[in-house]
C-alpha cells in the first residue's frame, strides 16, 4: 500500500465571505415582499383548512372560538391546555364515565 503524503490530501478551501453568495437583487425582492405581508396581514390568518368543506355549525363555533383566541392572544399555535381553555369557554365538559368502563 502506498504512504499518503500530507500535501496529497485535499486542503480545505478558503472560508467564503458573505458578499460572495449574497445575491443582493434576491433579497431586496424576498424583504419588499415580506414586508408586504406584514403590513396586509392577510397572510396571518389563512386557514387552508376551511376552504372547501361544509361545516357543521358546532365546528364553526370551534374555529370561530379558536381564531379569536389567536388574534386576542397573538400566538398562532396554541397549546393543547389553550385549546381546552377556549373548549371550555364554549361550554363544553367531559361527560361522566361512570359505569361505562367496568
Amino acid at each position: 500500500m502506498a504512504k499518503v503524503k500530507p500535501t496529497d490530501l485535499p486542503q480545505p478551501s478558503p472560508p467564503v465571505e458573505p458578499a460572495e453568495w449574497l445575491n443582493r437583487r434576491a433579497t431586496e425582492k424576498a424583504t419588499r415582499a415580506a414586508m408586504a405581508r406584514q403590513a396586509s396581514g392577510r397572510r396571518r390568518f389563512v386557514d387552508p383548512t376551511t376552504c372547501e368543506r361544509d361545516y357543521s355549525d358546532a365546528e364553526m363555533e370551534f374555529m370561530m372560538a379558536m381564531n379569536d383566541y389567536k388574534k386576542r392572544s397573538g400566538r398562532m399555535f396554541p397549546t393543547w391546555s389553550e385549546v381546552l381553555e377556549v373548549l371550555k369557554s364554549l361550554g363544553y365538559e367531559k361527560p361522566e364515565t361512570e359505569g361505562l368502563m367496568d
